[in-house]
């Protein structure tokens, strides 16, 4: 059974810095690989994405302060977030989407909070 499994996150200080890590079951041969956040009360939003071909995006508001990776051969995704703000707060969703079965996988979360 594929598996998104994310860890990594935690409560920190505006200004401080967490890596989320998602290790994924199997490696996810072109399929664009992702971060959502799920703040409470909106919608699930795209924070950061990374394609088959190695192109990534940020969202607007993180550009700069974190950055997307992985590790094929620990079939690995990480999100570097560093200089943190209370906007981060969510909870922060893997995923590996637009696959060639035409599925899309989704992890469980993990949540990631910054106070002032």
């Amino acid at each position: 059974q594929v598996q998104l499994v994310e860890s990594g996150g935690g409560s920190v200080q505006a200004g401080g810095s967490l890596k989320l890590s998602c290790a994924a079951s199997q490696f996810f041969s072109n399929c664009g690989m992702g971060w959502f956040r799920q703040a409470p009360g909106k919608e699930r939003d795209v924070v950061s994405s990374i394609g088959s071909d190695g192109v990534t995006y940020y969202e607007s508001s993180v550009k700069g302060r974190f950055t997307i990776s992985q590790d094929n051969a620990k079939n690995t995704l990480y999100l570097q977030m560093n200089s943190l703000k209370t906007e981060d707060t969510g909870v922060y969703i893997c995923a590996a989407v637009g696959c060639p079965d035409g599925n899309n996988y989704w992890g469980q979360g993990t949540q990631v909070t910054v106070s002032s």
